[in-house]
């Protein structure tokens, strides 16, 4: 019988519990780096495990190594994605938890879950006949998706308790709102019938609180830590809005034909719709009719609100985004220097508390990076280890997430593809690889794409009634072959010259490659079923490489690539906010027949119908919300407010005037999530100028790319694990030297590093110093509250001198515990306290340290 607490004693890594008492203060150094997870996993003896052989001890410790891989991991994946430390376990138990929930399986399955349930929205009432289930279908499904969210839930309650939930506001709507839909699934199974279920639009909560819509969440926090200025703004906005409301009220409403200012409440909506221009100039036209002067009152309108107050609040936003997305960078940055120093923690062993060896960091990269090769690995710890020490420093180790996005390549990779093949072949190639590096080859391509164009035009005179003949004619006739068939023999010189990696390593080359696949592709359809014109679109796409040759235009691109995450983002949340207000349009307005609904009204004309046919303007009774797929047109058509006062006002003279609330709070929700688009997209463009003004191109190559030299002896005295070595052995050179450069990505990211490289040295110079300052203040504290004064002696070897209640209290007090280093402080300071409080200061308290100690087993 041994113990796991004794097999772990004797375990490279871990500060465990001996007999030195010096431990007890060594390993629990608050704020210093050493060998203490963040988790206690010391096992105490009434928790022993049956150790059937020896080597038993060996894989007890090798459990705890991966767990402490896997913990640190987790650590960096928290700091990469921005989430808070205090949902981390604090205690042993509550590991296994943590760990199920964090893998990627059960993110695949939170996410699919989360799917599941917005997709329900398609089969539940009201929905296309198509797509309908019956309700205890769709009812079980959806208490389904609710129990696997609710188990995630529980899980997390394990590790976190209900008083961190209050303080992590996402985790805890999250549970409020699983309860409310909870119960409301088991209702609609009960009764067999949908009710009033307006909730269903706060399912995008459980898609947004996923692992894979981190930056869908971090785009969310910046429209909450943007909206104090918006909402300045449009407090001032509508501040003269209803004062123009007012006047035009007691202008017009005496006018019988000017049905727009009727009201007091008339007149403000008809100004809330103007701000938007979608009911000018019809808005002003009878009070026009009557006196041309009153056009001063909608002109002066217009001039204040849209072209001053509407700038205006757009350059607040973009002041307000810029400042944001700085501060943004800073505080990412140093939560992810804080979760290095966490997973550091993690990784230190107790012989070596201050340093990472190759072991550790390897058995981190497993779980972190699982995608990466041994050799990268390797690179990535050498690319750290800028002292050579042959292990990693914390401040080393802060720049981990740096080294993840290398990609690696042998230096003399770029060697063409073709050197070692069959001569002739050699030659061939070559000759392909000299003729497209050539400096004029890149214009041969731009002459022929512009050969293709002006081929178009002609071919677009000649356009007649017949659609197929045309589109035949355009994609389909000789010169459409003979420029397919150039395009093609680009592509196939390209690969032979350049070969496929380095060929698809260009985006440029990635979408000429698309193109020409795609254009095949429609010439071969055209000719096939000329019926299917639609391929037309196909052949003039290949003029968008021509903008390439004008550098405003690259700059375009260039942005459009960094803005590629935040578009993203912007779609997925837009999506949510259709989702949304769909539901619940679909709660509100669900079943109206909406033809030939408002007689004798301003928007009359809109909704006539009659079974042999519509007026031009008499569809609009399609615009409705009777299923989720409609409800997302319609809502669409009111974010472009182009006449969205129809709908707005005909589901007002159907349904309520109070109706109208709904569609100005969509307008208000869109326009605030698109004003702070416009001003990423303005950021983001300035963002790239001023990047490009401060940067080389020289300076920007040495930035993207570091070079590292692997030598083979230093390989040997890092690696221990003999496997491990065989399966570097094929990629570095044995005996010598072999260098490796290795990669950025040219992010948004990494320009911001070279961007605020100065800032950067500023904030982690103050957060050294607060660290410093918080070590040396818990370590004040820490000493002042453990503190056994020179008057309480505590004898080592002597004769047991103490009170028995008090000594016994320590002992089960110890033995109680699952963390005995702590409780064996604890239990110390406890006796010698009780002993103080009866004595008084100054009495003398005797103990026999091994005694104690026996006594404590």
């Amino acid at each position: 019988m041994a113990s796991a607490r004794g097999a772990n004693s004797a375990s490279d890594g871990y500060s465990r519990f001996s007999d030195d008492i010096d431990n007890i203060e060594g390993s629990y150094q608050s704020n210093n780096i050493r060998s203490t997870s963040s988790l206690n996993r010391d096992i105490s003896a009434e928790n022993s495990v049956e150790l059937s052989v020896p080597g038993d001890t060996h894989l007890d410790a090798e459990q705890h190594w991966e767990m402490n891989y896997h913990e640190a991991a987790i650590f960096l994946e928290e700091g990469e994605n921005n989430e808070k430390f205090d949902s981390h376990p604090h205690n042993s138990e509550a590991l296994p938890a943590y760990l199920l929930v964090h893998n990627r399986w059960y993110y695949g399955l939170d996410l699919v879950t989360s799917l599941v349930l917005l997709i329900l929205a398609f089969v539940e009432e009201p929905a296309l006949p198509l797509f309908k289930l019956p309700v205890g279908v769709h009812g079980s499904i959806e208490l389904l998706a609710l129990s696997v969210i609710g188990v995630e839930l529980a899980l997390k309650l394990r590790w976190i308790g209900w008083k961190t939930i209050l303080k992590h506001k996402r985790t805890m709507i999250k549970c409020i709102t699983l309860g409310i839909m909870f119960v409301e699934a088991v209702t609609v199974l009960v009764r067999q019938s949908s009710h009033f279920r307006v909730t269903r639009a706060l399912r995008p909560i459980f898609l947004v609180d996923t692992r894979h819509c981190g930056g869908v969440r971090r785009f969310i926090r910046q429209i909450f830590q943007s909206l104090p200025p918006i909402l300045d703004m449009m407090g001032l906005l509508l501040f003269f809005v209803t004062i123009y409301a007012l006047l035009g009220y007691f202008l017009f409403s005496d006018d019988p034909r000017d049905q727009h200012f009727t009201t007091l409440h008339d007149s403000f909506v008809s100004m809330f719709v103007l701000l938007t221009t979608a009911n000018f100039p019809d808005v002003m036209m009878p009070s026009y009719a009557r006196s041309k002067w009153f056009s001063i009152f909608f002109v002066s309108y217009l001039c204040t609100v849209l072209y001053v107050l509407m700038n205006l609040m757009l350059a607040v936003v973009y002041e307000t985004f810029t400042r944001i997305e700085r501060d943004k960078f800073r505080k990412l940055l140093l939560h992810k220097r804080k979760a290095c120093q966490h997973a550091f923690r993690l990784l230190v062993s107790k012989q070596n508390p201050n340093k990472i060896r190759f072991k550790q960091f390897e058995g981190l990269m497993r779980y972190y990076a699982p995608k990466k090769s041994a050799r990268d690995v390797m690179l990535m710890f050498k690319e750290l280890n800028a002292s050579g020490s042959g292990s990693l420093s914390v401040a080393e180790f802060y720049s981990v997430y740096d080294a993840v996005m290398l990609k690696w390549e042998a230096q003399f990779s770029q060697i063409p593809w073709f050197h070692t093949t069959w001569t002739p072949l050699q030659t061939f190639c070559q000759f392909t690889h000299d003729f497209v590096t050539w400096k004029y080859f890149e214009y041969i391509v731009y002459g022929l794409i512009l050969s293709n164009g002006v081929a178009m035009i002609f071919r677009i005179f000649e356009f007649s009634d017949d659609l197929q003949a045309s589109a035949v004619a355009f994609s389909a006739s000789w010169d459409t072959f003979l420029f397919v068939g150039l395009f093609v023999i680009e592509v196939v010189l390209k690969v032979l010259g350049l070969g496929i990696s380095q060929y698809f390593g260009s985006g440029w080359n990635i979408y000429d490659f698309s193109v020409t696949l795609l254009y095949v592709c429609g010439v071969i359809i055209l000719c096939l079923a000329p019926s299917f014109v639609y391929v037309v679109i196909l052949r003039p796409l290949r003029l968008l490489r021509l903008f390439k040759l004008k550098k405003r235009y690259r700059d375009v691109f260039g942005t459009l690539v960094l803005l590629t995450p935040l578009m993203c983002s912007t779609a997925i949340v837009m999506l949510v906010l259709y989702y949304f207000f769909a539901i619940i349009g679909m709660e509100l307005f669900a079943g109206y027949d909406m033809r030939n609904c408002c007689v004798n009204s301003t928007v009359e004309d809109f909704y006539k119908y009659s079974a042999n046919g519509s007026t031009a303007l008499g569809y609009y009774y399609l615009n409705n919300f009777n299923n989720l797929l409609t409800s997302a047109i319609t809502l669409f058509e009111l974010t472009i407010v182009n006449n969205w006062f129809i709908l707005m006002n005909s589901y007002a003279l159907v349904v309520s005037s109070w109706s109208r609330a709904y569609f100005m709070l969509f307008y208000l929700f869109t326009m605030i999530v698109l004003t702070i688009v416009v001003a990423s997209v303005l950021e983001a463009f300035r963002f790239r100028i001023q990047y490009k003004r401060q940067t080389s191109k020289r300076e920007e190559e040495q930035m993207l790319h570091e070079e590292v030299d692997l030598k083979w002896e230093e390989m040997q005295a890092w690696v221990q694990d003999f496997q491990l070595l065989e399966r570097l052995r094929a990629d570095l050179v044995v005996g010598g030297t072999a260098t490796f450069i290795g990669c950025r990505p040219r992010n948004r990211e990494v320009l911001q590093r070279r961007m605020y490289r100065t800032e950067i040295e500023e904030w982690m110079r103050e957060a050294d110093l607060a660290d410093r300052q918080e070590h040396s203040s818990r370590r004040k504290t820490d000493e002042n509250e453990h503190l056994i004064t020179s008057s309480d002696q505590i004898i080592l070897g002597g004769a047991l001198m103490a009170d028995g209640d008090s000594y016994q209290r320590a002992v089960t007090w110890h033995k109680g515990s699952s963390s005995p280093v702590e409780s064996l402080k604890t239990a110390l300071n406890y006796f010698v306290y009780s002993k103080r409080k009866e004595t008084g200061s100054g009495g003398y308290v005797a103990a026999t340290f091994a005694g104690f100690t026996h006594s404590m087993g």
